[in-house]
């Protein structure tokens, strides 16, 4: 862990990255990829000590209330949070400043702020997204080993259902020759379905290989799972995208079971409803003719 001072927070987006770099130790992580030029170790996180001053400026010099994003380079919910609390502090000025709210995570470390959650949500909205990419426990142990497990999110998102907090799920990435199966596309939309999540991302069967992440990649293939680096190399070469052989077979499903159980999987149309904000004011201000009517007997 180290500290920067950053010159600013908020991208064009309105996303943040409060923490750069993460000790989850997914596999899989795009963010590896050298072309985000992290000038450090991936796991030498890097906090940024001014983030909360930076957003409070950012926040009250807005014209207009919006979405506020984070998560999507590094998972904002990683252990040193608990210590930092830098995430807390944001959502305390998110909802101070009456602005939405949307993180993505794969950390059941995110329940400690159910409170502030919940508030955002009745005063705008508030969209918790979780990474689900494997039904099997012991699978998701093998390649996000140091995060909340499948059943451990689950979890979370049946907690986030039952308060009306709306959540979104990121089926991504589906790794060839390990879990691109239909029981595991089955499994995590079953899971989806009982949660009542709003909608499933999924960019299609398989994950993006660039220089950085691919070498972890393939490191952490021979350590856990002998012999498939050899596939890879074999059927993708230096490909960007690995996409499953089952691909359309699988995206079939997908589309299939998500529109049987009502849940959103146009990937647009998601991105839309988490960039759209919304504002819940009953206490909306009286116009004279509305005290007017208020005050007439009727007849």
């Amino acid at each position: 862990m180290h500290f920067v001072k950053a010159k600013g927070i908020l991208s064009a987006e309105n996303g943040m990255n409060l923490y750069r770099g993460c000790s989850h130790g997914c596999i899989y992580c795009d963010s590896r990829s050298k072309c985000y030029r992290m000038g450090h170790a991936f796991e030498d996180i890097e906090v940024k000590e001014n983030a909360v001053d930076l957003l409070e400026y950012a926040l009250v010099h807005k014209r207009k209330k919006c979405m506020i994003g984070t998560g999507y380079m590094t998972d904002p919910y990683i252990p040193m949070e608990m210590e930092i609390g830098n995430v807390r502090k944001a959502l305390h000025l998110i909802y101070k400043h009456g602005f939405g709210f949307t993180v993505i995570t794969k950390s059941n470390r995110i329940l400690r702020d159910l409170d502030l959650l919940q508030k955002i949500n009745e005063q705008t909205k508030c969209v918790v997204q979780m990474t689900l990419t494997t039904y099997n426990e012991e699978l998701c142990k093998k390649i996000e080993p140091n995060v909340s497990t499948t059943r451990e999110r689950f979890e979370v998102l049946k907690k986030l259902r039952d308060l009306g907090i709306p959540t979104v799920v990121w089926l991504t990435p589906v790794l060839p020759f390990i879990n691109d199966t239909k029981d595991n596309i089955s499994g995590i939309l079953d899971m989806c379905t009982e949660a009542k999540v709003f909608g499933v991302i999924c960019f299609g069967m398989g994950l993006t290989l660039r220089e950085g992440n691919r070498e972890y990649f393939y490191e952490q293939l021979d350590r856990s799972f002998p012999r498939i680096k050899e596939k890879y190399i074999h059927t993708y070469g230096n490909q960007y995208m690995a996409e499953s052989a089952s691909n359309k077979d699988l995206m079939r499903l997908f589309h299939q079971k998500c529109e049987e159980n009502g849940i959103v999987h146009d990937n647009g149309q998601i991105f839309n409803y988490l960039h759209s904000f919304e504002e819940k004011n009953d206490n909306k201000q009286l116009s004279i003719w509305d005290i007017f009517d208020s005050m007439t007997p009727s007849l």
